[in-house]
């Protein structure tokens, strides 16, 4: 077959021809170039992926290596390395420092090493290091709370090293803002003037001064009680009424007496008056005079007789009717005593008390007696209730208790209200000269955490527990004998919320 082209279209046929494998060529070239970008950008993501998980090991090495063979914390430069522990098992805390070259534990003795601590408030205090075993031991105590920042200076093989570090603990972190919204307030620990005061416990008694116990004095059967235990009475007022044969024999007498006495005197006024009279001799006055004498004298034994039993000549003829009354007025405490019953003469049937006022007797301790004395005043609280009062030693025993070694001391106290009860148990706080402290703080400060005494001393927006040694107290100030300088701010009220706010924290005791 034989194409008849034309000239005039051979042009425009190329043309599209060369348009075409331009085109195909820019595919082409467009698709390479993509893969090998997708291609380029997965090796990159790839290669951060195994840098990142590189990084990650590193750190956990890294992590892994601050922590030395004993616990403490490892310090390395040069293949020379140092561990620090606080050491406080059975003793009180103390530095360890383990010495290490190329990880290999060295002689301690090798190495001089001292520790510098910096605590809030700019505290500095310096340990040195002597060689104990394997490790070195520091010389001073690593005072609680241990939070600080530390600062490491080691000599070895003519080589000096320096490492740092710091610890938190016990540090409640609180700006103004929150202090005035919780009504957190601070003072300033300073001296102050405590009355200082001895704290016993005591036990409320009956006051035997104004005690009776009540005996017949006469056996008899008991024919009536009118008072029961508790019941108040009055001076002169009946308890009980007794039959008893006893005393009629004795009223029997006084009347016998009586009528003898009568008699006796009627013959002496007689004789008198004849012996006036010159009709009779004076030796019959004389006789008659001694006879009324005689029966005189027999007529008031007989009366003492009965008024010494507190009972006096029967009323409408009951000779047997032997009436018991209160001798003072005051609370029938003990009733031992019910109708019918066959009593003896000293058998203790009634306690009547005058509750007005009551003992507190005391032991005081031989350590402590040469600060007591008679007159002494105290202030006494019950332990069952809210109640309170104020006394004064009224007496202070000579003689130590061979068993207990104490000497017993008494206060009188008034009971007008009836509130002291005998046999309450009380706090006794004798009060004694007033003496000044360098260092006191108010007692709402103090707070107990883990068994210890603790006071929040305030550096700025930190507040940090300090373990204290607490002395005397008057009961709104405490001495600090430990534990807090004068002149530190401290937390005074609501203590007890910074307490609570360690407590969420749950610091940690990093040694």
């Amino acid at each position: 077959m034989k194409l008849n082209i034309n000239k005039k279209t051979v042009a425009p046929v190329i043309i599209v021809i060369l348009i075409g494998a331009i085109l195909a060529a820019l595919i082409l070239s467009t698709g390479k170039s993509k893969k090998t970008d997708e291609h380029g950008s997965h090796a990159e993501q790839a290669e951060h992926a195994d840098k990142e998980h590189h990084d990650e090991a590193n750190e956990a090495e890294a992590e892994a290596a601050a922590k030395g063979q004993h616990g403490g914390k490892l310090f390395s430069k040069d293949g020379y390395a140092l561990e620090v522990t606080i050491f406080e098992q059975n003793t009180a805390p103390e530095f360890r420092v383990y010495v290490y070259q190329d990880g290999k534990l060295l002689p301690p003795v090798a190495s001089s090493v001292t520790i510098n601590l910096e605590r809030l408030g700019g505290t500095v205090q310096n340990f040195k290091f002597s060689t104990e075993k394997n490790y070195l031991k520091s010389d001073a105590i690593v005072e609680e709370p241990h939070s600080f920042k530390a600062s490491i200076t080691a000599q070895h093989a003519g080589k000096s090293y320096q490492f740092n570090y710091a610890q938190i603990e016990g540090r409640v972190s609180m700006d103004a803002l929150k202090r005035k919204q919780n009504g957190v307030e601070t003072e300033i620990a300073g001296a102050v003037k405590l009355q200082s005061n001895l704290n016993l416990l005591g036990e409320v008694r009956l006051n035997e001064d104004r005690m009776l116990q009540i005996v017949p004095r006469l056996a008899g059967v008991v024919e009536s009680v009118a008072v029961n235990a508790g019941d108040k009475v009055s001076k002169g007022q009946l308890l009980a009424v007794i039959s008893s044969e006893a005393l009629v024999d004795l009223r029997t007498e006084v009347l016998a007496t009586q009528k003898r006495h009568a008699l006796a005197r009627s013959n002496f006024e007689r004789e008198k008056k004849l012996w006036e009279e010159k009709i009779s001799a004076e030796q019959d006055y004389l006789h008659a005079r001694n006879a009324m004498q005689e029966a005189g004298i027999a007529l008031q034994s007989a009366q003492q007789k009965l008024a010494s039993l507190g009972a006096g000549m029967a009323s409408k003829g009951k000779l047997n009717r032997y009436e018991i009354r209160s001798p003072i007025a005051g609370t029938v405490t003990e009733k031992h005593i019910s109708m019918g019953q066959s009593l003896k003469d000293d058998a203790a049937i009634f306690t009547v008390a005058d509750l007005s006022s009551v003992w507190v007797e005391i032991a005081i301790p031989a350590k402590d007696l040469n600060n007591v004395r008679t007159g002494q005043s105290a202030k006494i609280s019950a332990n069952a209730f809210d109640a309170t009062a104020e006394g004064k030693l009224s007496y202070v025993g000579a003689v130590m208790g061979e068993q207990t070694r104490t000497a017993k001391a008494r206060l009188l106290l008034p009971n007008t209200k009836g509130e002291w009860y005998p046999g309450l148990t009380v706090n006794v706080a004798l009060l004694s000269a007033e003496v000044e402290v360098p260092v006191a703080v108010v007692n709402e400060a103090i707070q107990i955490i883990d068994e210890q005494a603790m006071v929040f001393a305030s550096y700025g927006d930190q507040l940090e527990a300090r373990p204290v040694e607490l002395g005397r107290s008057d009961g709104k100030y405490t001495e600090i004998r430990k534990g807090l300088q004068a002149g530190t701010a401290y937390v005074a009220k609501n203590s007890f919320l910074i307490k609570a706010e360690l407590g969420k924290a749950a610091a940690s005791h990093e040694h």
